[in-house]
């Protein structure tokens, strides 16, 4: 990054001055992808840099999030259209709150998820989207780790609290528990109250079981179907497990898909006979949400899994990485 001085703030709000500064010009490095593909269309280039506005407020990112939505709209693009430039979670500080912001001011340390499911722009030096798409990061996390949560910790406390409803004392099946999405959402229904089992090969077992899964279903080898009857399903597969979890869902429970796009017609199909209600989660900025979330990681009961860093100009090694499917919690671009 390029800067031209520190930030000049009231004592009583200083800051350290490494931490917030001005651009020394009115461009910004970012990730440009330029038509849906393969990595190869993910490019560093020079770009305006956003400025805050009515609405809007200007963060300098330290830290980006990676998630599969990023290489499905990379891919499929979806509703997007290149160019754009990827990446809906950031952690770092507020440069410019913007006229009329209440909440924040120059130099506060911010995590949040800009603008989804419009165009973030995470993955660059600066994002400029509304304030209430952010909240005061975690002081016990540095950026990485705050990076780290937005996106898949609001999809998971969605799908919990809002499809499914989720209350104390029940049983919550979680497939593909240590993922991005997954490690995180066990903790969550932990903190919620909930018996936690979790799909995940053997080698993850022991991580999940630190994080609070009370079962494990080592899908490798195991059937998960035949587990005890649980409340609620939070789906981060799709294909044939939708169908299959039914089969685990007491009458009266809870099936719900999280993918982008979600189509859970053919299966609410299936469940409605059942007794079973199945829906689907498209997660949306949440400021109360994120923090409540920063409130756990306070309290200890929840904590960001990183799986590996990369620099923003590696943001397509680190896309490919994530397309294995094999890494365990997230990835995160650093700035």
């Amino acid at each position: 990054m390029r800067y031209l001085d520190t930030i000049k703030v009231p004592s009583s709000q200083q800051v350290p001055p490494a931490v917030i500064l001005y651009p020394m010009t009115n461009t910004m490095r970012a990730i440009r992808q330029t038509a849906l593909g393969g990595p190869e269309v993910l490019e560093l280039v020079e770009i305006e840099r956003p400025t805050a506005g009515p609405g809007k407020m200007l963060v300098q990112v330290v830290a980006a999030g990676v998630n599969p939505i990023d290489w499905k709209v990379r891919e499929h693009g979806y509703w997007f259209r290149p160019p754009l430039v990827p990446g809906w979670d950031v952690s770092g500080v507020v440069v410019d709150p913007g006229p009329g912001e209440n909440r924040f001011q120059a130099g506060d340390e911010v995590f949040g998820m800009p603008c989804f499911p419009e165009v973030g722009g995470g993955y660059a030096e600066y994002v400029a989207a509304p304030a209430r798409h952010f909240a005061r990061k975690p002081a016990a996390l540095d950026h990485v780790d705050a990076a780290a949560l937005p996106l898949a910790v609001l999809t998971g406390w969605q799908a919990l609290t809002d499809a499914a409803r989720l209350q104390p004392g029940q049983r919550v099946l979680v497939h593909a528990a240590a993922g991005g999405v997954g490690h995180l959402t066990v903790q969550l229904a932990k903190a919620l109250g909930a018996h936690v089992t979790g799909t995940a090969s053997a080698a993850k077992h022991a991580l999940l079981r630190d994080l609070g899964a009370d079962d494990l279903v080592d899908y490798r080898t195991e059937d998960f179907t035949a587990v005890d009857p649980v409340d609620v399903v939070v789906d981060l597969i799709g294909g044939d497990y939708a169908s299959r979890s039914l089969r685990v869902l007491k009458p009266g429970g809870v099936y719900v898909a999280v993918a982008v796009p979600n189509d859970v017609d053919t299966v609410r199909a299936e469940a409605e006979p059942l007794g079973i209600r199945a829906t689907s989660v498209l997660v949306t900025p949440d400021h109360t949400a994120l923090e409540r979330v920063a409130g756990l990681v306070a309290e200890g009961r929840l904590r960001p899994v990183v799986a590996e860093t990369f620099p923003l100009a590696d943001a397509a090694k680190a896309q490919e990485l994530g397309e294995t499917n094999r890494t365990t919690g997230k990835i995160v671009l650093t700035v």
